[in-house]
């Protein structure tokens, strides 16, 4: 699942829903240092995931790239 070109996203924003353009991404809660484990997320065929760690609900959205997120911004800066 890990690999070159994986979507990492986090909610410095601290809204309760991103829709992003993937449905397998890394989640770091927040940028540095505020961001929490690292964890690859897979939405399989389903449409939405809740991180465990943070409960921010990811859905999947076929329209935006797989980097991007509904609000914007929430791809995580490294």
């Amino acid at each position: 699942m890990a690999g070159a070109g994986t979507p990492k996203f986090q909610n410095d924003a601290g809204v309760a829903k991103i829709a992003i353009g993937a449905r397998r991404f890394l989640c770091a809660g927040a940028n540095p240092p505020f961001d929490h484990p690292h964890i690859y997320l897979d939405m399989g065929d389903e449409d939405e995931i809740i991180c465990p760690y943070c409960s921010t609900l990811y859905t999947y959205n076929p329209q935006l790239a797989p980097d991007a997120s509904d609000p914007a911004g929430a791809a995580y800066a490294e």
